[in-house]
């Protein structure tokens, strides 16, 4: 399950792809919607704003855990528009997709925009493989058997029972991405060099800093400390666990190719992917991310497109004979639990 081949090597033909691209170029699903998404930006933003206001306005009280949960909500749907520029799917120029990019991500949300764009392409590059893609690379969990082999002490505990703790995990998420974003700025190579490529590294410290002041001054000066630091707690934990519910069915427990599987684009793509099925309500809780197959061989194509091309995409993978996995919400989040409980099952039995 840890190194699943993901197609028989004979099925290869480089050529699919660019038949498929042009159907779907044809069908007009890969022009820009700069105006819809100005629409959305404006939206989005004004939401989020709106629960920064009423966190002002609601003062010390206890009904901030409430409004807490809320802008959980709210800031996890400013990350999609984070995703979206970082894709380029709203604006073709650089310049306006990274200015998007840059304030929803660092002044925001406390992201790293540089930073979770770089690791993300690298995801996107080579999907699902453990030794190329970041987001199943070896670290609080374990994807394959080789990496929980690997593990000791603490972490080979967790490996034991991570499909018991992935959800408390995702609790801490937003954290971790706090942390990753700072290291990502400021950590170098023992050569000296920054370790992470990064376009705008001292506008990104600059916006960081701005983030953190503000969300540390607004609860403080609002509430108590006590209840500052429950209302952060709270935001920030289900954060995490919104977007980790929004990425996790979207690879996990999917074929884990490895250097032996040389896959064409088409099934690099398709075959490591899964959608989730629903209709607009899952499209705007999950950002769009729910038609991951289509996302993932068109990522500058427009979210608000992604549900267009899914019958072009279907229709033409069964034509070729590639599979095309697609199950429903709760399903998808069995089969990754699945995936990770199996990896960890031969440490169970030492």
């Amino acid at each position: 399950m840890g190194r699943a081949t993901a197609v028989d090597p004979s099925a290869r033909r480089g050529s699919d792809y660019a038949e498929l691209s042009r159907r779907v170029r044809a069908a007009g699903l890969l022009t820009r919607r700069p105006g819809r998404y100005l629409t959305r930006i404006v939206l989005t933003l004004g939401v989020y704003v709106a629960v920064w206001a009423a966190v002002v306005g609601t003062g010390d009280s206890w009904a901030q855990p409430v409004l807490a949960v809320v802008l959980a909500v709210a800031t996890t749907q400013v990350a999609f528009l984070g995703h979206d520029a970082g894709h380029r799917q709203m604006f073709r120029r650089r310049g306006p997709s990274e200015l998007v990019g840059l304030l929803t991500g660092n002044l925001a949300i406390g992201l790293s925009y540089g930073w979770w764009v770089d690791k993300h392409n690298r995801h996107h590059a080579n999907p699902n493989h453990a030794d190329e893609d970041p987001d199943v690379g070896a670290g609080a969990l374990a994807w394959t058997y080789e990496q929980a082999a690997d593990t000791r002490g603490v972490a080979r505990w967790m490996a034991r029972r991570q499909a018991w703790l992935f959800f408390p995990m995702l609790l801490l998420e937003g954290l971790n991405l706090h942390v990753a974003s700072i290291r990502a700025i400021v950590g170098r190579e023992p050569g000296g060099g920054f370790r992470t490529p990064m376009r705008h590294r001292a506008v990104e410290a600059l916006l960081l800093a701005l983030h953190t002041g503000a969300y540390a001054g607004v609860l403080l000066l609002t509430m108590s400390p006590v209840k500052a630091l429950v209302f952060a707690a709270i935001h920030q934990g289900l954060w995490g666990l919104y977007m980790g519910c929004s990425f996790a069915p979207n690879h996990k427990g999917m074929p884990m190719p490895d250097g032996d599987d040389e896959l064409d684009y088409l099934r690099k793509q398709v075959l490591t992917a899964r959608n989730v099925r629903g209709g607009p309500f899952v499209d705007a809780a999950l950002g769009g991310l729910n038609l991951q197959i289509e996302h993932h061989l068109f990522p500058n194509m427009p979210r608000a497109n992604l549900r267009r091309a899914r019958p072009i995409v279907r229709a033409y993978c069964a034509e070729v004979g590639v599979p095309y996995a697609e199950t429903g919400l709760v399903d998808s989040y069995r089969q990754a639990l699945a995936h990770l409980h199996e990896v960890g099952r031969p440490l169970r039995g030492r």
